[in-house]
């Protein structure tokens, strides 16, 4: 299973549609927050995850979410209610609290892959400064790939 992960599109729409052209085979795309209403207009025909940012004002989207996908628990949220941009054990704490396998944020806007007992975190930095990835999903294990705009 192949999941897109977007973040931090702020306004910019172009550069999201042309993230989602680059990976037509993602079976789900999942978009972290500070771009709810650039996401809503791309009409994806696909399984999607969405949650708020700390600029998606008036938004009804959870902070963070759940999910299992091809075995594997992924722990999505925008970042900013775990204070990642002063370290990421608030993150990995929420996280292992549900115990997953893969954390993913945004909100620092730096494109981050990193593995510590059992736990991916996964920053796909900013599709406006045209930084997004991909994270295989496999029976032999997870592959996160920072990938950018061509």
């Amino acid at each position: 299973m192949r999941i897109l992960v977007l973040s931090d599109s702020h306004g910019d729409v172009f550069s999201l549609k042309k993230a989602l052209d680059m990976q037509p085979g993602a079976d789900m795309v999942i978009h972290l927050g500070d771009g709810e209403r650039d996401f809503k207009s791309c009409r994806i025909d696909k399984p999607t995850i969405q949650v708020k940012g700390n600029c998606d004002w008036g938004s009804d989207l959870p902070a963070f979410t759940v999910t299992q996908e091809a075995g594997y628990t992924i722990y999505c949220t925008h970042g900013y209610a775990e204070m990642v941009k002063y370290g990421l054990y608030n993150l990995q704490s929420a996280a292992r609290g549900y115990n997953a396998d893969i954390a993913l944020f945004g909100h620092t806007h730096t494109p981050v892959t990193y593995y510590e007992d059992g736990l991916w975190l996964v920053n796909p930095g900013s599709i406006r400064n045209g930084d997004f990835a991909v994270v295989d999903l496999t029976p032999k294990g997870i592959m996160p790939i920072l990938l950018k705009l061509r």
